[in-house]
Order: structure tokens, then sequence, then C-alpha cells
């Protein structure tokens, strides 16, 4: 039986944040840290083998599986999304893409008052935490944990993307995260020879060496004890045990963008209306927890192919699986090695925009909802996404019981902008299948179809078809305003010993994929723990300035 203990760090979720804060922490040998994780070990070869995340998505056991309340915006949908139930978190599930967003986005957050956390700040974190295949420079690192590599297989219909992309005047770029995010061309990848690079492969499972770790799995925090207003530690079920487990200095908690505030909640720490409503004692009104709420939304457009070398042409053959199989396993080559998407582009949805507001994501494979599948047909696709939603949602306790599933209300395509960029960016990417390149490579247009043309037509589509992005963020926003649930050094604003390090501090969503953002994110918040910070980057006469908005 799970007996009752001391730690001097509890660190709640084994998530891309989590793995970090347990790997940095532990550096210290005089430092106690334990690791609570709700989901198991990450045995699953689905796991490790990089187009694995096309099952690992969808599986419930590696999955917690949200959904979201009817949307009225999308047609009254509920939206499924995956966030990883396991050790690595979302970087165990995810689509692999190293993305960082652009610096202004973290520029923003400084001048929303979060004093450190400006480009130049958090540039020294990301190269920190990268091992970059194509070795070390002003904005990349080389002797990171996180390895980040190139994709291995190039399909001709990315390098016929990427040349009509380059027609239409969208430049192509050889790198995302350097000087300048705007452009076309290949995606990075968290993987390291040809195997995912996940948190916990990169951070948590070279810590679990030393004496002062522990890792818990399958081990649901419950609620945090406090003092007063104190966090002393947490209470959790392991192994069906109900554990008290008490904190000599800190509570961290990096469950994500929903079970953070989730947890928040069920300790008492958020709006008091909303917790007497749930029947809790309020330890602390603060009414900013679960709102701010933000994600990715995208619109597919697919096409069937003229050749047979799609995703889907492997998965509807037997003999094609068997071969790739094979050669993934002898040669770590194939694609088997891709990532969710692996060309992209960062455009501007307007000649009047700063910076790229738009996000492409071309997929070699095409399919509808994620548990249907593949389509049955030669097919491959693009995703079409505004980068920087202003549509905001929360997120509240459905109950009292830990384990059940809080209320999440997205409110995707609330805002008239977000509905406005994300039906140019379906015209634009239009506009790039109609180049030659792609006309070569296209038997028909299958989604949204050639009858749907108008502005009108193309948001009713996006309206009824679009997916989440699976990026959410926001809802224990960083800040000192009113609605602020951390500080900028992530304390939860009013208690004391209690910190909130993941995705949800976020106080907007930065322009692209979130993965290696929370990696940053945790790296810098176990420098902030241990009293220490690495000295800003001097970028400003490097890097091309913004023209005012």
């Amino acid at each position: 039986m799970t007996q009752d203990f001391e730690t001097d760090y509890i660190v709640v979720g084994a998530g891309s944040a989590g793995c970090v804060m347990a790997a940095r922490l532990t550096e210290d040998p005089a430092t106690q840290v334990t690791v609570l994780e709700a989901g198991g070990a990450d045995r699953s070869p689905w796991i490790h083998i990089p187009i694995g995340y096309g099952k690992t998505i969808v599986d419930p056991r590696l999955n917690w599986r949200f959904e979201t309340e009817p949307d009225a915006e999308i047609g009254g949908r509920r939206m499924y999304w995956a966030r990883g139930k396991v050790l690595g978190g979302s970087s165990s599930i995810n689509g692999l893409l190293y993305i960082r967003g652009q610096a202004e986005d973290y520029d923003l957050w400084r001048q929303m008052g979060n004093t450190g956390w400006g480009y130049e700040s958090v540039l020294p974190y990301f190269r920190k935490a990268e091992d970059q295949e194509n070795g070390s420079d002003t904005y990349h690192g080389a002797d990171g944990p996180l390895r980040v590599s190139n994709l291995v297989e190039r399909n001709p219909l990315c390098d016929a993307f990427i040349k009509a992309g380059v027609r239409t005047g969208i430049p192509e770029t050889q790198d995302f995260n350097g000087a300048s995010q705007e452009g076309i061309g290949y995606y990075q990848l968290t993987t390291r020879h040809a195997r995912r690079c996940s948190a916990a492969v990169a951070y948590l499972h070279p810590a679990r060496k030393r004496p002062n770790l522990r890792v818990e799995t399958g081990a649901l925090t419950r609620r945090v004890i406090f003092e007063g207003r104190r966090a002393i530690g947490v209470e959790a079920e392991i192994n069906g045990h109900t554990v008290t487990i008490r904190a000599r200095r800190e509570v961290i908690l990096a469950a994500g963008s929903i079970n953070s505030p989730k947890l928040l909640l069920l300790s008492g720490v958020g709006p008091a209306g909303h917790l007497a409503d749930m029947g809790l004692p309020v330890v602390h009104d603060l009414p900013g927890v679960g709102e701010n709420l933000q994600d990715h939304y995208g619109a597919i457009m697919s096409y069937k192919a003229r050749r047979p070398l799609t995703v889907n042409d492997i998965m509807a053959s037997p003999l094609r699986q068997l071969q790739v199989g094979l050669q993934y396993i002898l040669t770590r080559k194939g694609p088997l090695t891709i990532s969710a998407a692996q060309v992209g582009a960062f455009i501007k949805s307007s000649p009047d925009v700063a910076t790229p507001d738009l996000q492409f994501l071309f997929q070699t494979f095409s399919h509808d909802e994620y548990d249907e599948g593949l389509h049955k047909f030669s097919g491959f696709a693009n995703v079409a996404c505004p980068t920087r939603p202003e549509s905001r949602g929360t997120l509240r306790l459905k109950s009292a019981d830990p384990a059940e599933a809080p209320v999440m209300q997205a409110n995707y395509l609330s805002a008239a902008n977000d509905r406005r960029i994300l039906v140019e960016g379906m015209k634009i990417s239009r506009a790039v299948m109609e180049q030659p390149e792609m006309q070569a490579e296209i038997l028909a247009e299958h989604s949204p179809g050639p009858d749907c043309r108008s502005d009108d037509e193309l948001l009713a589509f996006a309206r009824e078809t679009g997916l989440s992005i699976a990026h959410q963020v926001g809802t224990c926003k960083m800040g000192n305003d009113p609605m602020a649930v951390v500080d900028p050094t992530l304390k939860v604003r009013g208690i004391e010993g209690l910190r909130v390090v993941d995705a949800s501090v976020m106080p907007t969503l930065v322009s692209g994929n979130t993965n290696a953002p929370t990696i940053m994110i945790a790296e810098k918040a176990a420098d902030i723990l241990r009293g220490r910070s690495l000295a800003p980057a001097e970028l400003r006469h490097e890097r091309p300035q913004a023209e005012p908005a």
C-alpha cells in the first residue's frame, strides 16, 4: 500500500512542462522532487514511431479524449480535444512539429506586464532546450536535451506545394524559427534517429537515474492542500489508495491547460461564485481561473491525388504497410518517419498585417474526423489556421468529482476577425493549389469542392467541418491585471507555495504550435525557482522590426 510521504517539490503532471521541471530541479542533488502523472508509462511503440500519432491521438489509454460543449459558431458541434495522458503528456502523442512562434508574440507578453518574458529573454531558453541537427547559431542551440531534426522523407507532393507557394509570392524559408517566421518550407520535427523525442525521452527518462527524483504513474491528483493560503501538499489517488504528499518547498501544477485550472478549482482557488455553486470551500477568490481559453482552429481542404503517393494509399494496402514497416525497421527511413504536417507556411492574410497571421499545415494524407480514419482514396490536404485567434472560451467544473472532465466552452470563431482570416486563408490555399505544380498532382478537390466559392460558402464549410489543432492555452494566464492567475514568476496570485508551469500561463496564444514554447516556459521556470536567469539575447539589430499595426 502506498504511504503518505514528504518531498521538496511536487510536480503535478509529467507532460511537456512537468518533465522539464523534474529534470532541471533534480540537477541539484539536495533537492527532492516527486512527479505525479495520471497516465501510465510511455511504452507503446506507436508513441515512439513518428507516424504513430495517427493512433495515439485517439487512444483512450494514452489520451484524456476531452470534448467541448456544443459551440454555436461551428454548427452546434462538440469539438474533440486530444491531450496526452501518459509520461511525456501531449509531447508523446502530438504531431511532432517544432515551432516557436514569432518574436512579436513574446514581446507582446512583456508589453502586457510580464517582465522577463520578451523575446530577448526567452530565446536563451529555447536555445538551452534545443539539440538542433543543423548546429547552433544566434537562434538555435545544439547542446540541449530536445532533439530537433530535419524531415528525412521528402514526398514529391511536398516539393510541389512549396514550388506552388513560391509561384504565388510566398518566400521559401529554411527556418521558421530563425530571424523571421514568414515563408513556406519544410517543418522540423522533435525526433532523434527517426524516433519521437518527447519531453519524457528528452528530459524525464535520463533524470530518473537520480535518487532524488520519484515518479508516480497512475496518480490522479485530487486537490491541493492548504494551510491558510499556503499550499503545503496534495491529495492524490495512487493505485486505488488516497495518499497525502507534503511539499516542503512548493507545489507545481504542470497538468496542462485543462487539468491545471481544473485542479485549482477543485482546490478552492477560482471564481468564488462558481466554487460555491460546486459546493466547494473558497480558499482564494481568483476570478481568472478557467477564463481566457484559446485554441487554434483549422479548416481542412482535401484533394484527390493523381498518383498513389499518399499515406492513404499505404493504409489501404496490407502489402504496402508491410513494406514501409520493414523499411522503417531496417533503415529508419520512409513514410513512418513523417510528422503530422510535413511542409507548411506562415503568411499574412492581407498586406496590411504586420506579421504572418495564418499557418498552413500540408499533409500527405486526408481525413475528416479523427476517429473515422483516413479517406479510402489517394488523398492529401492543406489545413488553413489563423494563428492569433481573438475568440476566447471558458473552463468550469462539471462537478466536485476529480475524475470528471470539466466543462469546456471554446467559443470558436466568435470573433469576426477570426472568421475573416480563416476565409482568407482558404482562398490563399486555393490559389496555391491552382498553380501548375499542384494541378499536375490534383485529380479533384474533394472538400469543400469546386461549387463552394463565395466567402459565405467557405465560412459555412469551415464552421461545419473545421477541427481543433489541439493548442489549448491561457486558462491560468500570466499577468498583473485582475484576471491574471499567475504573476511573471508563475506564482499563483494571492497564494504561497504554489505555481503553475505549463501552456495555461500563456496570456495569448503564440503564432504556431505550442509544444516548444511550453518546454521553454518550463526551462525558464526552473531557473526562476533556482534563483538564476540566462542573460537576454541581443537581437534587436538582427531581426526585422514589424511596422506598427
